[in-house]
């Protein structure tokens, strides 16, 4: 089942139990989904967009949400702040299991191998093969230092 199948029945089951916080993140979902479907249909693409676009548009939403309930909390607005943190909670419902330090480590040195990478220079493959593997698993943030280091030392 893909994932937009998937929110669409959580939408149903929201509307259902009466859930208002859960209804309105999963509103959002399918507003900035419907949003980037109709940016690629200007694009000239047939259909909307993929599983792998649906990750990186829930990616998105949860790291705008974490940099909001820091933002709230530092300005002592707690309420706002939790509101923000039970929105990523619904949104990561949809996203699949983080890895571990332990299992990025692994994913990078595997990254490293399958390119055939032994220079800064190959870093952007070793990259683009993370993300094409790992979407929505792995932060890319934290794993760049480690592919950097790797390839560094």
């Amino acid at each position: 089942m893909d994932l937009r199948t998937k929110i669409a029945q959580a939408t149903k089951q929201a509307m259902k139990e009466k859930d208002a916080t859960r209804l309105s993140t999963l509103r959002l979902i399918n507003a900035a989904i419907k949003d980037r479907d109709i940016a690629t249909r200007g694009e000239g693409a047939e259909t909307g967009v993929g599983d792998a676009e649906v990750l990186a548009i829930l990616e998105k939403m949860v790291k705008q949400r974490r940099e909001s309930a820091k933002t709230y909390e530092e300005g002592g607005r707690l309420d706002l702040a939790e509101q923000e943190e039970a929105e990523i909670s619904v949104i990561e419902e949809f996203l699949p299991r983080r890895l571990s330090e332990t299992e990025i480590d692994a994913a990078v040195d595997a990254a490293i191998a399958e390119t055939g990478a032994n220079s800064i220079r190959d870093m952007g493959r070793v990259m683009g093969t993370l993300k094409s593997k790992y979407a929505g698993q792995m932060d890319f943030g934290a794993a760049g230092p480690k592919v950097k280091a790797r390839l560094a030392g």
